[in-house]
């Protein structure tokens, strides 16, 4: 359930009110006008149906550019909704556009903290595997800040958004860049350790690489879009990504070129692997634009996005499969 507050002329609560009544909330209530002329209608809604109202209300208040809505979640409303015994509980909706666009704009953005939490995720990732310690490891891929600009590219070409889709791009780039100086740096000073088993694995890609990279993003993308914990998901994107981000780097500083160039074809295939996979459960779950118009533009950005991911991927498979049959 969530709490929407509505700030706009006084003259849009008949028309608030009348689709808080054909969308069936739970409860509408409108606040006494302003000193600014502004008016405040607040409305309580069920999860499942929280994307109609909110294109609704931003149908209605389109012309109106001071006009604000606040979305807030709901820990309890009492007294509580009557339910049919016999009636069949509703499926988890999936979480609203707004709701999604705010999480993975705010978590793609290249800032400080971003930069630490990849410097320091790399240098315990690279550690780890030099000394082999798979605990180790997995301690840096809970630190790893790399799943929020991969679903954040993905919805940002789903909606047809450059602005979202540059700027995740950007960060997830220099994310890799950076911890891919840093593992180069490690590799050149830290000459022990590059035979284990952690390391190794790394350096060669596979069709059971494929399978752990498309279903990373297909869990990372379903689970923020049903609303669940994204922290289990966000380790299973790390795996795909700072390891062999890492095992390439440490192979190059260490003069191993022929590993690292292996790291770097299974860091490509999960790359498009989760870009993929994360942008078709979008599709499925119903995340679109809200007019027309920008459902079109983005119909055509999703297509051409699809078909370039789809491509990649079968060239990099194609890539893995001679790197293992050829001479």
């Amino acid at each position: 359930m969530k709490y929407i507050e509505i700030v706009a002329g006084p003259g849009s609560a008949d028309t608030l009110k009348a689709i808080a009544d054909k969308l069936k909330a739970v409860d509408f209530r409108v606040g006494m006008e302003n000193d600014d002329g502004m008016q405040t209608c607040r409305m309580l809604v069920e999860d499942e149906r929280l994307q109609k109202t909110l294109d609704a209300i931003q149908g209605v208040l389109g012309a109106q550019p001071d006009a604000r809505i606040v979305v807030l979640a709901v820990e309890a409303a009492l007294p509580a909704a009557e339910q049919d015994a016999e009636e069949k509980p509703p499926k988890a909706p999936p979480t609203a556009r707004e709701l999604l666009y705010e999480n993975l704009s705010r978590g793609a953005r290249l800032d400080t903290d971003y930069l630490l939490l990849v410097f320091l995720s790399t240098v315990v990732a690279g550690i780890g595997l030099l000394e082999d310690n798979v605990a180790v490891v997995i301690g840096a891929m809970v630190i790893a800040p790399l799943l929020a600009p991969n679903l954040a590219l993905s919805l940002g070409t789903t909606l047809g958004d450059p602005d979202l889709t540059r700027q995740s791009a950007r960060t997830l780039a220099a994310g890799i860049g950076l911890a891919l100086l840093l593992s180069v740096l490690l590799g050149i000073f830290w000459q022990h350790g590059l035979d284990s088993s952690e390391l190794l694995s790394r350096t060669d890609a596979g069709l059971d690489s494929v399978a752990l990279a498309l279903a990373s993003g297909a869990a990372a993308a379903l689970s923020l879009t049903a609303g669940a914990s994204s922290v289990l998901v966000g380790v299973m994107v790390a795996v795909a990504l700072l390891p062999p981000t890492a095992t390439m780097g440490i192979m190059l500083g260490a003069g191993r070129h022929a590993a690292a160039l292996g790291a770097a074809l299974l860091l490509a295939i999960n790359i498009v692997s989760v870009n993929l996979s994360s942008k078709i459960v979008f599709h499925l779950r119903g995340i679109r634009p809200r007019t027309w118009p920008e459902q079109q533009k983005a119909r055509q950005a999703k297509i051409l996005y699809l078909l370039g991911w789809v491509i990649s991927l079968g060239v990099l498979i194609l890539a893995s499969y001679a790197r293992h049959n050829l001479p």
